[in-house]
């Protein structure tokens, strides 16, 4: 590993790079906060599938883009007189030293529990009006759940057992079930939406990560049926002409390769 006088270098070198850039290459001195910010999610984005995958050299590498973006963020601030790099580092060494107060002050904690309720505790008295004003209002919708219901238990609004979030999914199912069968597709929608909120709620007492779970899956779907489609391919037919019980067993099949 690099030591920290190896480390401060390459954070120099790449803020040396993006001041060269800004100045001479056209594409970036185009670039603007708004210009960048779709590129900057779908950095994130890629990182975070290097993260499921567990490749850490690209981990390493998408990390890096990810810190490019944020030097370019810092640096059309500074153009602007606004902010820089170091307004960004210490802005955000503050707030931690701030919100960790049983590791910087005198606070006492248990666990890791008490840990988020204090977080939470200090954001209402920096002046946030509620706690879930820090939940991004363009956030998957998916996503943007576990973290509404993370933040309000963290104020102490949530269940005390698994069993009664597992519960609260059998009710939301059985209402659903209802407006099935009533045939309104307005409170279809309606409950549909309750019952991933309660499924939701349920994977977080479970300690599983619901975007984390579903994306394992979407890729194992992906797999498997990109095999099905292969092995087809090599039979000489066409998937539109198998009947389901013959793509069954290719389906079956590929699960053996897991």
């Amino acid at each position: 590993m690099n030591s920290r006088k190896e480390q401060l270098e390459a954070i120099d070198r790449l803020l040396t790079i993006m001041d060269e850039l800004r100045e001479q290459c056209p594409w970036d001195k185009k670039q603007t906060m708004q210009s960048l910010r779709h590129l900057t999610i779908e950095e994130t984005y890629e990182l975070g599938d290097a993260i499921l995958d567990n490749d850490l050299n690209e981990v390493k590498m998408e990390l890096g883009d990810v810190l490019l973006h944020i030097i370019f963020y810092s640096k059309i601030g500074s153009e602007t007189n606004d902010f820089d790099i170091a307004d960004v580092a210490n802005a955000i060494c503050d707030k931690l030293v701030n919100r960790h107060p049983h590791i910087y002050g005198d606070v006492k904690v248990l666990n890791e529990e008490d840990v988020k309720r204090n977080w939470e505790q200090i954001k209402l008295k920096e002046g946030k009006k509620s706690v879930l004003e820090g939940v991004p209002r363009s956030l998957p919708a998916l996503v943007k759940a576990n973290r509404i219901q993370d933040k309000v238990a963290g104020v102490g609004f949530d269940w005390e057992e698994p069993q009664q979030v597992f519960e609260k999914v059998q009710e939301e199912l059985g209402e659903l079930q209802v407006e099935v069968q009533k045939g309104d597709s307005e409170k279809i929608e309606a409950e549909f939406g309750d019952v991933l909120f309660s499924m939701i709620n349920y994977a977080r007492f479970l300690g599983v990560n619901p975007e984390n779970a579903l994306e394992r899956t979407n890729k194992k779907f992906i797999k498997r049926f990109q095999f099905l489609e292969n092995s087809a391919k090599e039979m000489g037919k066409d998937m539109k002409d198998m009947t389901l019980e013959e793509m069954d067993v290719y389906w079956s099949k590929a699960k053996t390769y897991e």
